[in-house]
């Protein structure tokens, strides 16, 4: 991946976003995803489905990435799980219809559960969210009790994180970028983090004063250098809400992904796929 990418990838989650062993799995290939474009609130979303058995995995990307981000770990989880694997594209990236106005967590919550729902995964999948996909799947899990059995949280946003003080800085460290995208609004990207940046504050707000369903087990994958590699308060911060996170509630478990930078995924698909495989191994008990 070249380099100027990856640092912005890192730059707009830092200032932004803060944001398996299977039984009966068949030697074959799984065969690879379709694409299903589904109606919700005035908006097409395509979601990409590999088939395969219960339960599902739901594989939601970070801020400013579509479905593509998982195209390396998708099929690999197919073929240890045997399991379906869903990937999707929020509104306003990929092959996803833009969604007017600023950013709000909960309206990406309903077009996610609305498009499973249309997919037949109504109860007890496995969500793995990345980054500014912990918001979405904080409010998707709240919302639609006994939909998600477990969550592995990938360096994800998490309530602990955004203090009053935490958010301040944020939006101080991103108001640079921020400008940058309003005055070029051509790409999805761009627009997309214009309009997280017009609700940053209250959204954030809102979201430090929730809670995880204590009833669902959830694994949270730390990264080591974490979004803010190279701000030690920052770093401190991140880790110490994962490690708040973890010990809220029972049922969660706290993993940190030596060496990785904030694309764990990327990074360590290997670690993933075996916290996968380990969180649905608990919730099928």
């Amino acid at each position: 991946m070249p380099k100027n990418r990856t640092r912005a990838r890192l730059l707009w989650s830092a200032t932004l976003l803060l944001l398996l062993t299977a039984c009966g799995v068949s030697a074959d290939p799984p065969a690879g995803p379709t694409t299903h474009l589904i109606d919700h609130d005035g908006r097409r979303l395509a979601f990409h489905v590999t088939p395969g058995r219960s339960p599902a995995i739901v594989l939601d990307a970070g801020g400013g990435e579509d479905s593509s981000y998982w195209k390396d770990l998708a099929p690999r989880l197919a073929s240890a799980t045997g399991s379906e694997i869903v990937t999707y594209d929020r509104a306003g990236l990929g092959d996803s219809d833009d969604a007017p106005g600023p950013w709000d967590p909960r309206r990406a919550a309903g077009d996610l559960t609305a498009g499973l729902r249309e997919l037949g995964v109504t109860r007890d999948a496995i969500l793995v969210a990345h980054s500014q996909a912990g918001e979405v799947a904080t409010y998707a899990t709240l919302a639609h009790p006994g939909l998600v059995a477990g969550a592995v949280l990938v360096d994800a946003n998490l309530p602990q994180f955004f203090t009053d003080g935490q958010i301040t800085r944020l939006v101080t460290l991103g108001k640079p970028q921020v400008d940058a995208a309003k005055a070029d609004p051509s790409t999805k990207a761009n627009r997309q983090l214009a309009a997280t940046a017009e609700s940053f504050v209250p959204v954030h707000r809102a979201f430090h004063r929730v809670s995880w369903p204590d009833g669902v087990p959830a694994t949270v994958v730390v990264s080591e250098k974490t979004p803010f590699d190279g701000s030690p308060q920052d770093v401190r911060a991140w880790h110490d809400a994962a490690a708040a996170f973890a010990r809220a509630g029972t049922g969660r478990v706290l993993v940190t992904a030596a060496g990785s930078s904030h694309d764990v995924p990327v990074d360590r698909p290997g670690l993933v796929l075996g916290e996968i495989e380990k969180l649905r191994a608990r919730v099928e008990r």
